[in-house]
């Protein structure tokens, strides 16, 4: 009897590192979803990261690596989960 694995998923590893809430430096960014001076929304290996604050500015962002740094004064850092991705008929008839 044959016995197939699942294909796993790699999860990138995510990582956060804040200076005096002034600075932040991030890992495991996938995606940038949108930003402006007072909100910045990315996609992360551990879910969507929302970042509120002031005057929020994005330094360097390489999403080949995965890395982002922002300056600012932030006020919240919030996480969504990560909602599974489900198939057409899934969404329509689930």
């Amino acid at each position: 009897m044959g016995y197939e694995q699942a294909p796993r998923t790699v999860q990138k590893s995510h990582s956060l590192n804040m200076e005096n809430r002034s600075k932040l430096s991030l890992s495991g960014v996938e995606d940038v979803c949108g930003f402006d001076e007072s909100l910045v929304i990315l996609n992360t290996s551990m879910g969507r990261l929302s970042i509120r604050g002031e005057m929020l500015h994005i330094g360097r962002i390489d999403l080949d690596s995965g890395e982002l740094e922002l300056s600012g004064k932030v006020q919240e850092l919030s996480y969504d989960e990560i909602e599974p991705h489900r198939s057409l008929w899934a969404k329509l008839f689930g």
